[in-house]
């Protein structure tokens, strides 16, 4: 384990690793918004949980916008559901970015909470090819999952995957440096860059 923070029962977690390999409720797949599938970890997700996930996604939604979540089951992952989130691409921040990844963060929370998600593993929304940057992405993501895990909600544990060493990097940095009250946190930077 890279780091963690608790919030009073509740646990934040981050994590090296590939995230179609973890056992949580709910796995969150970092989505365009067609939600037909693509590069980086949503491609990844597609594959591992076959093709009866495009085949779900097909029929149930046609698309979501910039800033929210659609949820399916999980198919062939070890979860029971999937949360596709669509964040934003970065275009130098004056197109409210800032607000919309945190708002994709925030839909995905709400929608485990819908379904009464206990842990629900994320990925670092936003920081593969949409080009947001990593110190920003990290700071936005901790900040919005430590605060949902402060309020009311099912979810006890969320886990950040996170693959390579630029981007562990930069959300341990971020929960050193996190405002959000918890009641203790660990960061282990020597294990930065074990995925």
């Amino acid at each position: 384990m890279l780091g963690s923070a608790l919030v009073g029962t509740r646990r934040l977690e981050l994590r090296g690793g590939d995230i179609t390999t973890i056992v949580a409720d709910v796995i969150v797949n970092a989505a365009n918004s067609g939600l037909r599938g693509g590069g980086g970890v949503d491609g990844a997700i597609h594959h591992a949980a076959g093709p009866g996930l495009i085949a779900e996604l097909r029929d149930r939604y046609a698309s979501t916008p910039t800033g929210t979540a659609v949820i399916t089951g999980a198919h062939g992952l070890a979860a029971r559901w999937v949360i596709h989130a669509v964040g934003p691409a970065w275009r130098g921040g004056e197109r409210k970015e800032a607000a919309l990844l945190a708002s994709a963060y925030r839909a995905s929370l709400a929608l485990a909470d819908e379904v009464g998600a206990r842990s629900v593993a994320f990925p670092a929304i936003s920081c593969g090819i949409f080009g947001f940057p990593l110190a920003e992405a990290a700071a936005i993501a901790l900040e919005t999952v430590l605060m949902h895990l402060a309020g009311p909600t099912t979810v006890e544990l969320v886990t950040f995957v996170l693959r390579g060493a630029e981007v562990q990097r930069a959300f341990l940095r971020a929960l050193d440096r996190t405002e959000t009250p918890v009641d203790g946190s660990t960061v282990n930077p020597d294990n930065v860059g074990q995925d």
